[in-house]
């Protein structure tokens, strides 16, 4: 067997480390590009960004934006744009009139109630506390039983627009509000239906520096991954049809869209017993009681729940560093064994 020189490692070296540099530098300048140069509505700084811009997707979305079709190319889009949508808007009243059956049952107060299942909600459990709540209707791939139950007529028609991937009724109520927030990965687009909502201008939803108010019958189409914020300021709810919609792309950017819709199916939540849960759902609500404990450490005693937050995260950190250097110096074992 022929090995190869003892300088031809320093050469394999290099060119690992530079393929890792590259790597670095693509991911840093992702991150400088959505921080400062993406869209109108600026992060108040770094720490922002960093507790609620999901810079870790970065690289992920600056990839996911250059495959994205011209037509989804803008923080909120022309709905005639998507005529694959239309059948939602055209039976509007008749999706209005489950929702509304619904609140009339209290449902949505129930979903929220933090002794069921449908509380463990790992993607939307921070709104909770500002008012808001949900009822799931389909989340990639599943049918939730309780929506067939209750809302016969609208998970029919969802079933006919196969865009949709995940389906909500949202209620937001008078003097509610949602933070400043975004969505971690584009692999979709959001879609706002009025049902019944307060018509003024007094309840609305800013999306990169651009304020909507949301109206009975009327469709709203944006790109979550923008900054957003709602309030309602008005003295009545305003409930819609939230939906996750294919975002239009290219052949690279659905090929990764597939991997994302397989990782959300681990992420449905219950309505009630008897609907599936996801593994997100069952690992948030075993965690639940740690970090409730946490809460109240930080409470009453601030110094150390900092040291223990600082603690883990450096952790996490150095285990990334960690599993990096694995990575390379697999990669640099593998090209000496073929090259032995």
């Amino acid at each position: 067997m022929i090995r190869p020189p003892a300088n031809h490692y320093p050469a394999m070296l290099v060119i690992i480390l530079g393929v890792v540099g590259i790597v670095a530098a693509v991911c840093v300048g992702s991150m400088i590009h959505v921080y400062a140069f993406r869209g109108n509505l600026r992060f108040d700084g770094w720490t922002e960004y960093l507790r609620k811009g999901w810079p870790m997707f970065a690289p992920l979305n600056c990839a996911l934006y250059s495959f994205t079709q011209s037509r989804a190319r803008r923080a909120i889009m022309d709905p005639q744009a998507f005529p694959e949508l239309d059948l939602l808007r055209d039976h509007w009243q008749v999706i209005r009139d489950e929702a509304l059956a619904l609140h009339r049952k209290g449902t949505f107060d129930a979903v929220k109630a933090p002794d069921g299942q449908a509380y463990y909600d790992i993607g939307f459990r921070t709104f909770y506390k500002y008012g808001w709540s949900k009822f799931y209707l389909k989340w990639y791939g599943y049918t939730h039983r309780s929506a067939l139950a209750e809302c016969p007529q609208t998970v029919a028609i969802l079933k006919k627009v196969k865009a949709v991937n995940g389906a909500m009724f949202s209620i937001l109520p008078p003097g509610s509000k949602l933070t400043r927030h975004l969505d971690p990965v584009a692999c979709s687009l959001r879609y706002h239906l009025g049902l019944s909502t307060p018509n003024d201008d007094a309840c609305y939803i800013n999306i990169d520096g651009t304020t909507y108010s949301w109206r009975d019958g009327e469709v709203l189409m944006f790109d979550e991954t923008y900054l957003h914020f709602a309030f309602n300021n008005s003295n009545q709810h305003r409930l819609i049809l939230m939906c996750d919609v294919e975002r239009p792309m290219h052949l690279p950017g659905r090929i990764i869209n597939w991997f994302n819709k397989i990782a959300l199916r681990m992420s449905v939540v219950p309505n009630a017993p008897g609907d599936r849960r996801g593994l997100a759902n069952l690992l948030f609500s075993t965690l639940a009681p740690v970090l409730k404990r946490t809460n109240a450490l930080k409470e009453r005693n601030r110094p150390l729940y900092l040291l223990i937050k600082h603690s883990v995260n450096l952790t996490l950190i150095l285990l990334a560093l960690a599993l990096l250097g694995l990575a390379a110096w697999s990669v640099l074992a593998l090209f000496r064994h073929l090259t032995a």
